[in-house]
């Protein structure tokens, strides 16, 4: 029997009581892969784009929708001035799909349309659920789907970029905030002035969130209404891809968050009541409703629907060459309860009635789908539960995606940070924190992302600085709250991003320290944009501590980097002295040394390790970061024995109070 057992269970004796689940979920999943592909393969499946949609031909246009429950349906816009008209009245097909060809007429490129849908009792306006270019009317603010068919259709320079195998490091990014003006922002905006400051920051991933179509700026984009059209807001398709392919060009790879875990409720602009019934593409009744955001739940178990979603993954890679996607609101979409309140204390919270087999389903087909259209692509899972198998290869029993994000990290920083002394931390309870994963799984780890910079949070140097930020951030200002900020923003970044396992994530401007939240323009603030941009002028003025916090956050990311030290899979514990607040510990060559004690510094500070030679690498301390440069990085430090040479030997350093430094051993020949 045993030898039946999915190595995710081999591997974790402690699953054996839930092989019986594990194992259903892998039947469910092949079942349903059988059932949908019939012949060809699950790409072939996730065509629909192709089909469904406007498209021109030889002859003229088409355009298909499934609308089961629709009577008719006619094609409107500004080519017939909005008005229902016999000659665009679409045939019903078979299975709810519904088609109109036009071979004598013309649409032309920019023409606005909708379409109007009937049912038995009602009918309503509606924007075709395939569209792949939705713009709004800046004085109405109604959503059309809009033609898009522009003569000089963008060419790609590198079409076949393929991101590299280093170890993903990220840089969360919003288009539309990534400027200092107070608007919205661009595509070729942050193609000209982002992608160059990215690169040269050392991260070699862009993850662009709020990129489908969403109704409300605020919203962060995740209540998408078009789930196949770039969000207008930030300008053309042609000009995503633009920024795309530079983004190749540099060695850049670009993921996008997708949201396939609910929808906007929306009528005119999304999938709501899409056909006269809200059960098309949703589950009916509550099941159907998120409680917490105000939002439709998708139903995984519809053929139609899977067509959709996964027709959706292969349309980004295909149409603007993505390298990959984080999923958001995985957690939501894997309980029944959307893991709503629920602590995830033990396994059987993940392996009981409460697991939502179809979502399992979809996550199994849509990672196995990513890696058949582009074996190199990238997939996050955003998780908070912990599942088990989450990011376990899916032939080993797992869902098959690459990395987790390691939700419970910032969480615990936030949490020290608001409830504990400087005094009170406990190093060995930090260590274990950033380190506690799965073996067989890999997480991207961050200390903050978007989440904790929204209004209603606060960033990690808004905890630790608070107001003085507004007032003590000149580098001839003295003040011992920023000073002791500035110092801890450096470890708690540096100490989340060493021991990574697998993957590091930074959101634009948290890196140097961004002093304002996010506040996206909504009533209640007078629609501003004054929180919805990122003031980078602060990180490049040298008379500002900002300065410091950027370039501590660019030499860290290079020199994770460049020594490819997220390669190295075993971040080993060295020692932990908890009343003196030290903690170190080593991965591969290079050593890591916290001293987060807030008023003691150590002299001649003994740390037990083999005989070698180290060199300091970097440094927090160093006046290039705001430190007080008492620590020499230009002598070579050896390892001396306790006693006889065969002793053990200690690295005695010296080391101030709240810093971190690393070293790197270098070569070193025993004294004969």
């Amino acid at each position: 029997m045993k030898n039946k057992l999915p190595k995710l269970v081999k591997d974790d004796l402690w699953l054996e009581p839930f092989k019986e689940p594990i194992a259903e979920w892998i039947n469910n999943a092949e079942s349903k892969e059988k059932e949908l592909i019939m012949t060809g393969s699950l790409s072939d499946f996730a065509s629909g784009h192709l089909y469904f949609g406007l498209h021109k031909t030889h002859a003229g246009w088409v355009i298909r929708e499934w609308a089961p429950n629709a009577t008719f349906i006619f094609l409107i816009g500004t080519f017939n001035n909005w008005q229902e008209k016999k000659q665009y009245a679409f045939e019903p097909l078979k299975n709810g799909i519904w088609e109109l060809k036009l071979e004598n007429h013309k649409l032309h490129h920019a023409d606005l349309y909708a379409l109007s849908v009937h049912w038995t009792i009602d009918f309503g306006k509606r924007i075709p659920a395939w569209a792949t270019r939705v713009v709004q009317d800046q004085e109405t603010h109604i959503f059309n789907a809009q033609v898009w068919e522009p003569e000089n259709q963008y060419k790609w320079k590198y079409p076949d970029f393929k991101k590299s195998d280093e170890p993903p490091l990220i840089y969360e990014a919003h288009i539309g905030m990534a400027g200092e003006e107070e608007r919205v922002h661009t595509y070729n905006e942050f193609r000209e002035k982002m992608l160059p400051k990215i690169k040269a920051n050392g991260y070699n991933i862009i993850q662009l969130m709020a990129i489908p179509e969403h109704p409300y700026y605020g919203s962060f984009g995740y209540h998408v209404s078009s789930f196949f059209a770039p969000s207008s807001r930030f300008g053309t398709p042609e000009e995503l891809k633009q920024l795309i392919d530079e983004a190749h060009s540099l060695g850049l790879a670009v993921i996008i968050d997708l949201v396939h875990s609910h929808a906007v409720k929306n009528e005119l602009e999304g999938l709501g009541n899409y056909d006269g019934t809200r059960f098309q593409f949703f589950h009916e009744g509550g099941r159907g409703e998120h409680p917490a955001w105000d939002s439709y739940c998708f139903n995984y178990d519809k053929n139609e629907v899977l067509h959709f979603l996964l027709s959706n993954i292969k349309y980004w890679i295909d149409e603007y060459k993505l390298d990959g996607f984080r999923f958001d609101g995985v957690t939501s979409m894997l309980y029944l309860d959307h893991g709503l309140d629920k602590a995830f204390t033990n396994y059987g919270d993940y392996f009981g009635a409460n697991v939502d087999p179809e979502a399992i389903t979809y996550f199994k087909l849509a990672n196995k789908l990513l890696k058949q259209i582009k074996p190199k692509s990238l997939s996050i899972a955003e998780d908070m539960s912990g599942m088990p198998g989450l990011a376990a290869a899916i032939e080993n029993g797992g869902l098959g995606f690459d990395f987790r994000m390691a939700m419970g990290v910032p969480d615990f920083w936030i949490k020290i940070i608001k409830e504990k002394l400087d005094d009170e931390w406990e190093v060995g309870d930090i260590f274990h924190q950033l380190t506690s994963k799965r073996l067989d799984e890999k997480v991207v780890s961050y200390a903050e992302s978007h989440d904790q910079a929204l209004v209603g949070d606060k960033t990690i140097i808004f905890r630790l600085i608070d107001k003085e930020m507004y007032f003590n951030m000149q580098k001839d200002q003295p003040n011992l709250t920023v000073d002791r900020g500035i110092a801890l923003h450096k470890m708690i970044r540096l100490a989340t991003a060493t021991t990574a396992g697998g993957a590091y994530l930074n959101f634009m401007g948290n890196e140097f320290g961004h002093p304002e939240w996010i506040d996206f323009p909504r009533k209640e603030n007078g629609w501003s944009h004054k929180h919805a941009r990122r003031l980078w002028s602060l990180s490049e003025d040298p008379k500002l501590k900002f300065h410091w916090l950027y370039d501590f956050d660019k030499e860290m990311i290079q020199l994770i980097s460049e020594n490819k030290l997220l390669t190295i899979p075993s971040v080993d514990f060295v020692m932990e002295n908890n009343p003196d607040k030290v903690l170190v510990y080593h991965r591969g060559l290079f050593l890591f040394i916290f001293n987060f004690n807030p008023t003691q510094s150590f002299t001649d500070y003994g740390i037990p390790l083999g005989p070698g030679k180290y060199k300091v690498v970097l440094n927090t301390d160093s006046g290039h970061f705001g430190g007080n440069d008492l620590v020499d990085e230009e002598i070579s430090y050896y390892t001396m024995p306790s006693a006889g040479i065969t002793s053990q030997h200690f690295l005695k350093m010296y080391l101030p109070a709240r810093t971190a430094m690393v070293l790197k051993k270098i070569d070193f020949k025993k004294i004969k």
